[in-house]
């Protein structure tokens, strides 16, 4: 789990998109089939609560889930 700050939205979306090119690296592949990687604005967190759907898993940077649903759970 990633939390995120320090910057604004169009920051964090930035940054979601790094580490989601980051994900594409072959030799994360294997671990992140098997460890679910999420990623949250900090204001998020605060506003919404951390078992809303704020996280954005990493190989999907588009959809939003509760850190519970996440599909490797």
């Amino acid at each position: 789990m990633f939390v995120l700050d320090d910057t604004g939205p169009a920051g964090i979306t930035t940054r979601i998109h790094a580490l989601h090119a980051a994900a594409a690296d072959p030799a994360l592949a294997g671990f992140l089939r098997d460890v679910p990687a999420l990623a949250a604005a900090l204001a998020d967190l605060r506003n919404h609560g951390p078992s809303e759907p704020v996280w954005h898993p990493v190989q999907a940077p588009e959809s939003t889930v509760a850190w519970s649903q996440s599909p490797h759970l």
